[in-house]
């Protein structure tokens, strides 16, 4: 068993093959593009929003009382990480989730805000600024930071305080944007 969870790309792949026999169990002879999409929309949201908390509930509040020898550890080896992850999944829950709009039918009526699809095109309006946000000011701004890209002190302070400050942005914005989107009765 250790071997096994101790293997997250082993554990990722059997989850994967079980939500399928799942998704063919349920569906019996048929699964469609938008129950796959569906599936892989929420799990890539899961990733990108997780993360987004996991940034603003912890790591930033907790990083002005870690002491400065044992912030390398972080700053080094996991934001980087965190942030590629954080970066996909923000790009993969966009892509994923207009596919489905499109396969489904609405893609059109909702970016256009019409009224049966209103709730539905807010959410995606929101996500869409707030993977904007990610990919061109939070990103740019942790390389900077992190020491990803050369940059002294005072740089990587402005850019700390850039990522931080978009960062909290989408943690605003995700609140409405998870409403809308929990809601959207589309059937």
């Amino acid at each position: 068993m250790d071997k096994f969870f101790g293997n997250l790309h082993l554990v990722l792949v059997v989850g994967l093959l079980a939500a399928i026999a799942l998704m063919l169990g349920v569906h019996h002879d048929y699964v469609t593009a938008n129950y796959v999409l569906r599936w892989l929309h929420v799990f890539f949201g899961i990733t990108w929003i997780g993360l987004l908390y996991y940034f603003n509930f912890v790591q930033i509040p907790t990083m002005p009382s870690v002491p400065a020898e044992l912030k390398p550890g972080v700053t080094k080896y996991i934001a980087p990480k965190a942030l590629f992850f954080f970066r996909w999944g923000a790009a993969f829950t966009v892509l994923t989730g207009l596919a489905v709009a499109h396969v489904t039918g609405y893609l059109h009526q909702a970016l256009m805000l019409q009224h049966d699809y209103l709730l539905i095109g807010i959410g995606m309006w929101l996500a869409l600024i707030m993977a904007f946000n990610v990919w061109v000011f939070i990103w740019p701004a942790q390389k900077i930071a992190l020491g990803l890209v050369e940059a002294d002190a005072d740089a990587k302070a402005k850019n700390a305080r850039k990522a931080m400050l978009f960062s909290r942005t989408n943690t605003l914005l995700s609140i409405p944007m998870l409403y809308a989107m929990t809601n959207a009765n589309l059937g």
